[in-house]
Parts: C-alpha cells; sequence; structure tokens
C-alpha cells in the first residue's frame, strides 16, 4: 500500500521511523561517545560530526538497497519474520556494553564511527525500511531530524531509556507493528492471507506488536 505524501498515515510512518531511529540508537550512540573518547574535546566534537555524517550517508545507501528490496516477492515478509525477535531482544535488561576501541586520531575516529554503524545498524536499516513502506523520503526527513538528536546526546539516550522504560516498549511495540505491517503488505503473501483474515492490516500489525510486548516483558521479569 502505497502511502499518500504528507497525509496522516505519512505522518504517523514518520513518527514511527523516529522513535525506531531514536531507540535502536542506544549502542550506536555509545559507539560515537567511546570512538571519539580519546580525542582532544575539540577534534572529539569534529570527529563525531564527520564520523555521524559518514554513517549516516553509508545509512542511507544501505535503506535505500533495503527498500528497493523488498518489492521482491517474499522478502517482504521474510523481513518482518526476522524482526520480531528483533523486537523482543530489544526489550530485554540491558547488559551489554559497546566493545568498541578508542581511537587516537582524528582520522582513526571517524573510520571507527563509520564502520562500526554500519556493522551494528543491519537491524536498524531492516525496520526503517518497513517503517517506510517503500517511501524512502519517509527514511531521509526521518534520519534527519533524528540524527541530530542522537549526535547531540549520545550518552542522554542511554540514560532515559534506562530512567524511562516505557521508551523501550513503545519502541518495541512499533517495531513489532511494522513487522506485522511488512507480512501484510508482502505482495505475495498479503493477498494470501487477506483472502483468509479481510482485516488483517491491521490486525496482524495489532498481534505482532502485542506479541512482542508480551514476550519481551516476561524477558525483563525474568
Amino acid at each position: 500500500m502505497e502511502i499518500e505524501l504528507f497525509s496522516s498515515q505519512f505522518f504517523v510512518a514518520l513518527f514511527s521511523i523516529i522513535i525506531l531511529d531514536l531507540v535502536l540508537a542506544g549502542d550506536n550512540a555509545v559507539v560515537i561517545a567511546m570512538a571519539s573518547n580519546r580525542l582532544p574535546a575539540a577534534l572529539r566534537k569534529r570527529a563525531i560530526c564527520v564520523g555521524t555524517a559518514g554513517a549516516v550517508i553509508v545509512r542511507l545507501i544501505m535503506t535505500f538497497f533495503a527498500v528497493e528490496m523488498l518489492t521482491v516477492p517474499y522478502l517482504q515478509a521474510v523481513g518482518g519474520l526476522v524482526l520480531l525477535p528483533i523486537a523482543v531482544k530489544l526489550m530485554r535488561p540491558a547488559q551489554k556494553e559497546a566493545h568498541v576501541k578508542a581511537a587516537d586520531t582524528f582520522a582513526g575516529a571517524v573510520r571507527t564511527i563509520i564502520v562500526a554503524d554500519a556493522a551494528m545498524g543491519l537491524d536498524n536499516v531492516l525496520a526503517i525500511a518497513g517503517a517506510s513502506q517503500g517511501h524512502f523520503l519517509l527514511v531521509v526527513i526521518g534520519l534527519v531530524v533524528s540524527i541530530p538528536i542522537v549526535v547531540g546526546g549520545s550518552q542522554l539516550i542511554a540514560k532515559l531509556m534506562d530512567r524511562y522504560p516505557v521508551l523501550i516498549v513503545i519502541g518495541a511495540a512499533i517495531l513489532g507493528w511494522t513487522a506485522g505491517t511488512m507480512i501484510a503488505h508482502d505482495h505475495s503473501v498479503g493477498p494470501m492471507i487477506l483472502g483468509f483474515l479481510p482485516n488483517a492490516e491491521t490486525l496482524l500489525p495489532a498481534a505482532c506488536a502485542g506479541l512482542v510486548c508480551a514476550v519481551g516483558g516476561r524477558n525483563r521479569s525474568a
């Protein structure tokens, strides 16, 4: 289903992309902070800005190809299924520490930020591609809005998610909804599901969001 430009669906999808960008940026924000840790303060800011700019360009290229690939039969449904465990994993209690070696030079810090972000950003790319529903402009606007927030408060994001766990739950629910939407809108699988369940475009995303919150919530309390 194509999203009409600047319609209510467009802005709902944009909001989802921004939330996903911010929630999934937790590890990436730590990478940004740690990679430039050894540099002088003035050089550190430049390294963060240049490195993040390079990471954004790489992320846009990866997401563009992901958006195009989601038009391949069954691939969008598979992508939705892959997103479900990612969404559940997001709700697990934080126990990870980014193992990134701090660089001693400006070029080294920039390179570390770009390479680490690309390696860690595969789940982000898949999630954003699915939430955009084929609208690459949504991806660009979402990144333009969210990336400055990530750069400006790389450490603050992780603290906010620790202080307000509901942000993680919202992000996980959006991921689950996105996964269900991807499955329902797959060009091959979607029509078959709609044949059995006419309201699948709403019911399936809602069911996936509920499943993620139920399973993920049990993991958090375990």
